[in-house]
């Protein structure tokens, strides 16, 4: 006889000289069955397909702040720089504003660090882009 706890590949482990089987540890859950593992991830799949709207406030904030940007852009597209540019850094201030107001579940993609810092970002790159639109001088064409 071997003194090995485990057995070689291809033996049968040996029973226990006392013949008394070892209880499973009831602190360990025994694993998921596959049936189960399925059903909970079939379950999450139609969670996600059935959702096709922003989830929170903030999400729906992100999408007009989204909006109002492209049309800025487009404005700078068809000539006036200015306007537009001011129209980018308006969507960029109302962010911050909503991100200062919201609760950092209801502000969805506009909460990305705390709170303070992602308002701070955002009014000085719409207050620097308000400076720059005001301040650079025409250039002749």
């Amino acid at each position: 006889m071997s003194d090995r706890a485990t057995p070689a590949p291809g033996e049968e482990p040996e029973p226990p000289e006392d013949g008394i089987l070892e209880e499973p540890d009831p602190s360990v859950e025994p694993a998921p069955s596959e049936d189960e593992v399925a059903a909970v991830l079939a379950e999450e799949i139609e969670q996600l397909e059935e959702r096709r709207y922003p989830s929170t406030i903030g999400g729906a904030c992100y999408l007009l702040v989204l909006a109002v940007t492209t049309v800025g852009i487009g404005v700078v597209t068809v000539g006036e720089w200015r306007l537009g540019i001011r129209i980018v850094a308006g969507a960029i201030l109302a962010a911050a504003a909503l991100r200062l107001v919201l609760r950092r579940r209801d502000a969805g993609m506009l909460a990305v660090r705390h709170r303070l810092v992602d308002v701070l970002v955002l009014v000085v790159i719409g207050s620097a882009l308000v400076f720059l639109s005001a301040t650079i001088p025409d250039q002749p064409v």
